[in-house]
């Protein structure tokens, strides 16, 4: 079995993201797989720096999905405690996934200007997916489900 850890942010003051709409559709694609008995999914959200190591400390995903918004350089925006944005580094995100290196395959970062990130990630986890640029939420949903509904159906990370 698989498990996926879909991790959403979407702080005060950043525009408001579908997060919602976007986990329940991956939930209902992967429900309605030939596959669905071989994923098992977790979701935590308004994810803090703190919640994020936790978080794969807990669950041992193989797949790590996190939705919400991205900066370029400057980081992915999680929550801080004061619910407002808090910018996580490329450079820290690699740390992190370099002590999961042996059970995640694989990240997608479906935020705006993630590349970077993804970019510090690759260097320890095999599949990296990103984007370069900005993604309406509606785009960026039917990107995750259609990667879904590919895992789901049985096919490589490459082919979904």
């Amino acid at each position: 079995m698989k498990t996926i850890l879909i991790l959403a942010s979407n702080p005060k003051g950043t525009s408001v993201l579908d997060l919602d709409r976007e986990i329940r559709d991956v939930r209902e694609g992967l429900r309605r797989s030939q596959n669905r008995d071989e994923f098992n999914i977790q979701v935590r959200g308004a994810v803090r720096p703190i919640d994020l190591r936790r978080a794969l400390l807990e669950v041992e995903p193989q797949i790590v999905h996190f939705c919400g918004h991205g900066t370029g350089h400057e980081g992915l925006v999680l929550e801080g405690d004061d619910s407002k944005e808090h910018l996580v580094s490329g450079k820290t995100l690699s740390r992190l996934f370099e002590l999961f290196a042996d059970k995640v395959e694989c990240v997608l970062l479906n935020a705006c200007y993630s590349e970077a990130q993804a970019t510090a990630i690759v260097q320890h986890i095999n599949y990296v997916i990103s984007m370069n640029r900005e993604i309406l939420d509606e785009a960026a949903i039917s990107f995750a489900v259609g990667f879904y509904d590919g895992i789901g159906a049985g096919k490589s990370i490459e082919m979904a």
